[in-house]
């Protein structure tokens, strides 16, 4: 019995790196061929066949969830490092808002392979409903982003509340305008980026930074 569980733990690093790679061909096939991939597409770029794909990851749900929480991990990163950097606080709300669309102006086709479903009702995985899973992945940003606001601004007795309503309410409004600016660059990102700050200069930029931690 040891040893089957010592084998198992021995196995777990090359498993853990092989998921990875299979990870990095279906990145490779989403920045190809955005909503469209298929896990046909993704099965051959990883040279094996789909079975063994479905093995890891269950389904395209599954590799779904995978990406998304590869790609969130990587740009809540970024958000952090904005909200950190050594600058004022208008400088870092700007900073955050364009490390966000930064990342989906620089990988759009994987930004809309995780927002939109596919077009083309042909396709056998057409009917992958993209939205059931891409809530869950706006609601982590937003929890994450409330967090930050409420480590970082003292907004009274009800706090942890309002940063919730804050940071949901500024993830909503990134995701929106975000998605509607990569369709039809309608400005440049630093024009979109200094509206969106404008309009959330209200309040934020009047309540204190906390006297027990870092200011945002």
């Amino acid at each position: 019995m040891e040893t089957t569980h010592q084998s198992s733990d021995q196995d777990r690093p090359a498993a853990d790196q092989r998921r990875r790679e299979l990870l990095e061909a279906a990145d490779r096939v989403v920045l190809r061929d955005g909503p469209q991939a298929s896990m046909n597409a993704i099965a051959a770029e990883a040279g094996i066949t789909k079975p063994i794909l479905y093995r890891h990851f269950g389904d395209k749900g599954g590799l779904y969830r995978a990406l998304a929480k590869r790609h969130t991990d990587a740009l809540l990163a970024s958000l952090r490092v904005a909200v950190d950097a050594p600058a004022d606080r208008r400088e870092r709300v700007e900073a955050t808002l364009d490390a966000y669309l930064a990342a989906i102006e620089a990988r759009p086709q994987v930004y809309r392979f995780l927002m939109h479903p596919a077009e083309d009702a042909h396709q056998p995985e057409a009917g992958f409903d993209v939205g059931r899973h891409s809530a869950p992945l706006l609601r982590r940003l937003g929890e994450e982003l409330a967090k930050v606001i409420h480590e970082r601004v003292d907004l009274g007795p009800d706090g942890e509340q309002l940063a919730r309503v804050w940071g949901h309410g500024m993830v909503g409004m990134m995701h929106a305008a975000g998605d509607w600016w990569l369709g039809e660059r309608p400005c440049s990102r630093a024009q979109l980026v200094t509206s969106l700050t404008d309009l959330l200069w209200g309040r934020l930029f009047e309540v204190p930074d906390r006297e027990d931690g870092p200011g945002f």
